[in-house]
């Protein structure tokens, strides 16, 4: 990835709390716009996209060998949890805070830990989806580092049984929110790191490499963007595709062999 292409990713995603708003009376005058029915969207396409979103375990192995200390000012804060007056804005962001739960937990911080767990079960629960969240399991799995491995486990059950149940209500469109807020915030961390150590070529590629992501993801919210919130998240990422412009990915197959 060339070190250009850095800088206005950085920019555009400096904050998830912060992303780009619609007009904020817009967002007043469609709270419940997201409980209308939606298209279906296949679940294999939405789990598909799921896998190749950088894991907390991912960026944690990326981010120690980078030398990164920890740094809660670049997460979406747990006090921005009056601000999410709608469904459109509860999901993405539960997504959010769902992504920097992880990254507390790699550091070990239990402390803002704990906050993160308390805004996503608020936030869950006005979905009408907070039956999927065993917080007291979830924060006993937090608490300690060497239990990343079920974190994450869980972490992705609860999102494929999520995305089933809203499938099945006719709300597919809250777990794309999801699915893109998690991503977003998980490109803000790596994004801040990677603008300090410009010369780590790993942290490039990782950036480089959600070009792919970042298509399939304005291919789900194209689904929905009859609705105002989703057609003005979808604009927001399709500018962002300007700066993936100069990223080739390119693709290398080794023959396969067996050593007796």
């Amino acid at each position: 990835m060339k070190n250009y292409i850095l800088i206005p990713i950085v920019l555009l995603l400096a904050s998830c709390g912060g992303q780009k708003k619609a007009d904020d009376q817009a967002f007043q005058n469609s709270i419940d716009s997201l409980e209308s029915a939606g298209p279906k969207i296949d679940d294999e396409l939405v789990n598909g996209i799921l896998q190749q979103i950088p894991s907390p375990l991912e960026i944690s192995s990326i981010l120690k060998e980078s030398g990164s200390k920890y740094e809660s000012t670049i997460l979406n804060s747990p006090d921005n949890l009056s601000k999410y007056n709608n469904n459109f804005k509860k999901a993405l962001n539960l997504g959010s805070f769902g992504t920097d739960l992880g990254y507390t937990n790699i550091y070990e911080q239990s402390k803002d830990g704990i906050k993160f767990l308390a805004s996503i079960k608020s936030l869950a629960n006005d979905l009408n989806i907070g039956q999927f969240f065993n917080i007291e399991k979830i924060g006993r799995l937090a608490s300690n580092s060497k239990n990343l491995d079920s974190l994450l486990l869980i972490t992705t059950q609860n999102f494929n049984d999520i995305n089933t149940y809203l499938q099945e209500q006719s709300r597919s469109q809250i777990s794309v929110l999801l699915l893109t807020g998690g991503w977003i915030e998980a490109m803000n961390i790596v994004c801040n790191v990677a603008s300090k150590n410009t010369e780590n070529k790993e942290l490039l590629e990782k950036i480089g490499e959600q070009k792919i992501v970042l298509e399939q993801l304005t291919l789900l919210l194209d689904f929905f963007k009859a609705d105002k919130n989703m057609a003005g998240l979808l604009k927001d990422l399709k500018e962002l595709e300007t700066a993936f412009q100069g990223v080739e990915i390119t693709t290398t197959y080794k023959k396969s062999s067996m050593k007796i």
